[in-house]
């Protein structure tokens, strides 16, 4: 096993999204609004009409959580007191699991984040491919080549655009990227969902786009969140001489425990395409 790189994890001030994670499924900050406006209507229409979602997407949600979560709402028949839902007492333990999450996070002056280098491989929309040391892996960039502006000239570039479509903004800011630009990956330690190898579930099948595979190298304990330190092998780039990356997941001290997560362990990490940013690295 290779030496991790320095380019791994990194401070990332203004950072932290509490979610909770089992079997695949994470109950986060919307998830928490739904329960809690259950609770409050008695109903799971009146919640999601409060929230301004529609019932049937609402239950869809809720039944998802409670087959990762068990039973969270409990359901009553109309009868002479007229029916409605209640939340049960596995949803305030999960609701009091993520008030706690979300306050440590809140607390943390910055979250880690891992910061790989790479080579956008394709482009589409506001997402990107971007081969790495350790594989592709999708993100989103900060920008379209569309959407210059109102003094757009007839083939779609303003008069300071470059032969690539895009101005001097754009590649300073880190927006718009294009096929062949060198950009980090930043990942968010908050965003990192680990698992044991032996149980890696389909990236697909969770909509997180991108999936590791790596060992725990340490962890750095915390009263109610650790920070676990992953090292992921490089793949072989036909001969280039990469180095193994480290990875940083914020992980609940109950999941660590959970998990019997201990240094040398193989783990599975993915994450969505959309909690990772891409920035374009400016010369």
């Amino acid at each position: 096993m290779g030496e991790p790189t320095d380019s791994g994890p990194a401070p990332a001030a203004g950072r932290g999204r509490a979610a909770l994670s089992e079997d695949g499924v994470e109950f986060d900050g919307r998830d928490a609004a739904l329960l809690r406006a259950v609770d409050a209507a008695g109903s799971v229409a009146g919640a999601a009409s409060e929230l301004g979602r529609s019932r049937a997407r609402a239950l869809t949600r809720i039944e998802t959580l409670e087959d990762a979560y068990g039973t969270l709402v409990e359901r009553r028949r109309g009868g002479e007191g007229g029916g409605g839902s209640r939340l049960a007492a596995s949803a305030r333990d999960l609701l009091d699991r993520y008030d706690r999450l979300q306050a440590v996070l809140a607390a943390t002056a910055s979250v880690p984040e891992t910061v790989l280098d790479g080579t956008v491989a394709a482009v589409d929309g506001e997402l990107a491919v971007v081969d790495t040391p350790v594989g592709e892996l999708s993100g989103l960039h900060g920008g379209t080549v569309d959407d210059e502006g109102a003094d757009d000239r007839a083939d779609g570039r303003d008069a300071d655009d470059g032969a690539d479509g895009r101005d001097a903004d754009d590649r300073a800011d880190g927006g718009a990227v294009a096929v062949g630009d060198a950009v980090q990956v930043r990942i968010g330690a908050d965003a990192v969902t680990v698992n044991d190898a032996a149980n890696a579930v389909d990236p697909d099948a969770t909509s997180a786009r991108n999936r590791l595979a790596g060992r725990v190298s340490r962890i750095d304990s915390g009263e109610t969140v650790s920070t676990v330190r992953i090292v992921v092998e490089p793949v072989d780039r036909g001969g280039t001489d990469d180095a193994a990356v480290e990875v940083a997941a914020l992980i609940t001290a109950e999941s660590i425990d959970r998990l019997g997560l201990a240094p040398g362990d193989p783990v599975s990490l993915r994450w969505k395409a959309t909690a990772t940013r891409l920035v374009a690295q400016v010369e």
